[in-house]
C-alpha cells in the first residue's frame, strides 16, 4: 500500500463536493512584465511611450523597475476567458504603440546586455508619491544592482468568495469573519511554501541565460555552454527564482512566519525600522541626492521578495502593512511564475486553472504552523526544484526529518487530489477544461521534459535563446497588432491613457509639502 505523502484532504474535500456552489465567484487578476526591446534585442533605452499614458496612474499599463519594464493589469474578474480578453487586449494596444521597431520580450531573463547597456529606473513625474517611487527604485538598484530588477514575471491574485469562507467556517459575526479569512489564507500560504514547488516544476522557463548577463557577476552555478553560446543547468527549471535572479539573501534573517497575521505584520515593520550596517554605507541622501528611502533591511514591504504574499487593497496613504491590520487579508499573490515563451501573453489559460486547483487545495489541506526551521527545509526543497527539477529520480523533502521521497509520487498523490477538485469547478462551469489540465500536467511527473522548462531548453538547443527570442518577439509582435480587440475598444484604451496623464498632473499640483517633508512623514 503505497504511504500518503501529502496532507489528508480527503474530508474536506467531500465537504467541497457537496457544497460545490461555493467556490462561484473566485476572483482573480494577472499583472504581467515584459521588456521592451530594439529590433537587435537590446533593452531599449527609450522612455516610456507618452502614447501609453502615465505609468504611475495608467489603471492597466504602467512600468515596474525600469522605464523599459512595461507591466500589464487587468481588473479584478470572475472569469478567465473574459480576464484573457482584456489581457489580450492590453497587449494589442501597448504593441501598436511602440515605435523604432520596439518589441516586447517573450521571456524573463534579458537577452544579450552589453558592457556599457544603461538601465534607466521607472520615471514617475514630480508628484511627491511619484518621486517616493523613483527613489524606492534607486534604493534597489544600489543595493541589489539593476540587472536583477529588470527580470520579469507574472503575477496572479486570487481571492475565494465570501460564501467560501461562509460556508466553511460557519461565520456570522463581521469581526470573526475577518479573522477566520485571514487565517484561511495564511492556512493556504503555508502550504504553498510545503508544495508550491510544483509550480516552479511545471512552469519555470528560465533554465539558460546569456553569458553577458552574468556580467562579471560570480556564480557558483555549475553552467555548462551549448554551441551557441548560451549557458544553462541541464535540470534547472527556473533561474528567475534561482540565487542568480530574483532574490534577496540579507532578507533571510527576517524570521517573518505566516502562523498569525499580527506576526506576520510585525516582523515585516520590524524589517522596516531594522538599520542595516551593509545599506548604511551606501548612504541615504549625498550631495543632494537619494540613494535609497533609507538604510533598513527593508526601505518598504514591497522590498520583500516571497514567492507569495498577502494583501489587501490599500485606502490612500496607506501601508500595505497597515491595510492588513485594518481589514485583514483580502487576497494573495502568487509570485512564482515565469513568463511564458509559448505564450504572446506571457501565460496561457491552462496555467491560471492549474492554480486555482493548486491554491484551493492548499485552504482545504491541514496545515499545521511552520516555524523558521521547517520554513528553510521548505525553501531547500523550492531550491532543489529551481536548479534541478528535471533530474531523473529527483526528491523531495517532507518536513524537517530529512528523508526524501521521490518528487514523481508526490506529484501524482497530489494530482488525484487535485482532480477532485477539478471536478467539481468543471460540474459549476458545465465543461472538462480544468480535468483537462490536470491529465495533461500530470504527465510530466513522468516526463519532465514536457515541463514549460525542458520543452524551452529543447528550443534553445535548436535554435539559441536570444535568437528564438527575437523570432518569438517579433511573431506575436505580428499577431497582437493585427489581432481585433476582444473586449476593449481602441477609445476607452486612448481615453485611459489620456486620463491617466491628467491624473498625474493634478497629483502634481496637488501637493502641499516639499519632499523631504513627504518622506519624513511616509517612510521611516
Amino acid at each position: 500500500m503505497e504511504v500518503s505523502l501529502i496532507p489528508n484532504v480527503g474530508k474536506a474535500l467531500s465537504w467541497l463536493e457537496t457544497h460545490p456552489f461555493v467556490l462561484n465567484g473566485i476572483k482573480r487578476g494577472i499583472e504581467r512584465e515584459t521588456l521592451r526591446i530594439t529590433p537587435e534585442g537590446a533593452i531599449a533605452n527609450t522612455p516610456h511611450p507618452i502614447s501609453l499614458g502615465a505609468a504611475l496612474t495608467n489603471k492597466w499599463i504602467t512600468t515596474d523597475f525600469a522605464e523599459s519594464l512595461l507591466e500589464f493589469i487587468t481588473p479584478v474578474d470572475t472569469d478567465i476567458d473574459h480576464m484573457f480578453s482584456f489581457l489580450h487586449d492590453i497587449h494589442c494596444y501597448a504593441s501598436r504603440k511602440l515605435s523604432n521597431g520596439q518589441r516586447i520580450w517573450p521571456l524573463s531573463i534579458p537577452g544579450h546586455i552589453s558592457e556599457n547597456q544603461s538601465i534607466t529606473i521607472a520615471q514617475y513625474g514630480y508628484s511627491n508619491i511619484g518621486k517616493m517611487k523613483m527613489v524606492y527604485r534607486e534604493g534597489l538598484k544600489n543595493r541589489y544592482g539593476s540587472l536583477m530588477q529588470i527580470i520579469a514575471g507574472v503575477h496572479y491574485n486570487f481571492s475565494l468568495p465570501s460564501t467560501f469562507w461562509q460556508e466553511k467556517e460557519n461565520i456570522t459575526d463581521k469581526f470573526f469573519q475577518r479573522e477566520k479569512i485571514s487565517q484561511g489564507y495564511l492556512h493556504l500560504i503555508r502550504n504553498y511554501y510545503r508544495f508550491g514547488w510544483v509550480i516552479p516544476f511545471l512552469f519555470g522557463a528560465s533554465p539558460a541565460v546569456c553569458p553577458s548577463f552574468l556580467n562579471s557577476k560570480n556564480s557558483d552555478l555549475p553552467f555548462e555552454t551549448l554551441p551557441n553560446g548560451c549557458i544553462y543547468l541541464p535540470y534547472a527549471t527556473t533561474l528567475r527564482m534561482s540565487d542568480l535572479g530574483y532574490t534577496n539573501r540579507s532578507q533571510n534573517a527576517i524570521g517573518i512566519s505566516f502562523n498569525s497575521l499580527d506576526d506576520y505584520v510585525k516582523k515585516l515593520k520590524q524589517a522596516i525600522h531594522t538599520p542595516s550596517e551593509a545599506f548604511d554605507k551606501i548612504g541615504i541622501k549625498v550631495d543632494g541626492k537619494y540613494r535609497q528611502l533609507n538604510s533598513n533591511i527593508l526601505q518598504i514591504e514591497n522590498e520583500f521578495y516571497a514567492p507569495i504574499r498577502p494583501k489587501r487593497v490599500c485606502q490612500p496613504g496607506e501601508s500595505p502593512s497597515d491595510a492588513l491590520l485594518r481589514g485583514g487579508i483580502e487576497y494573495i499573490e502568487v509570485r512564482a511564475l515565469d513568463v511564458n515563451p509559448f505564450s504572446p501573453l506571457g501565460v496561457d489559460t491552462d496555467q491560471i486553472r492549474f492554480l486555482d486547483l493548486f491554491l484551493i487545495w492548499c485552504v482545504l489541506a491541514d496545515a499545521p504552523e511552520m516555524n523558521n526551521a521547517e520554513l528553510i527545509c521548505c525553501q531547500r526543497n523550492w531550491n532543489r526544484i529551481i536548479i534541478s527539477g528535471r533530474k531523473p529520480g529527483q526528491t523531495i523533502s517532507i518536513g524537517c526529518d530529512n528523508k526524501c521521497y521521490p518528487l514523481s509520487v508526490i506529484g501524482h498523490q497530489l494530482f488525484a487530489d487535485l482532480l477532485r477538485v477539478a471536478k467539481v469547478l468543471d460540474e459549476q462551469n458545465g465543461n472538462n477544461q480544468y480535468q483537462s489540465v490536470c491529465y495533461t500536467l500530470q504527465t510530466s511527473f513522468d516526463n519532465p521534459e514536457l515541463t514549460l522548462s525542458g520543452r524551452w531548453l529543447q528550443a534553445i538547443k535548436d535554435t539559441g535563446q536570444n535568437d528564438i527570442g527575437l523570432f518569438l518577439a517579433d511573431k506575436y509582435h505580428q499577431q497582437l497588432i493585427t489581432s481585433p480587440l476582444q473586449v476593449l475598444t481602441e477609445a476607452q484604451l486612448d481615453q485611459e491613457s489620456h486620463d491617466s496623464l491628467l491624473r498625474q498632473q493634478i497629483l502634481e499640483k496637488s501637493d502641499t509639502i516639499n519632499f523631504d517633508e513627504f518622506l519624513k512623514q511616509n517612510v521611516s
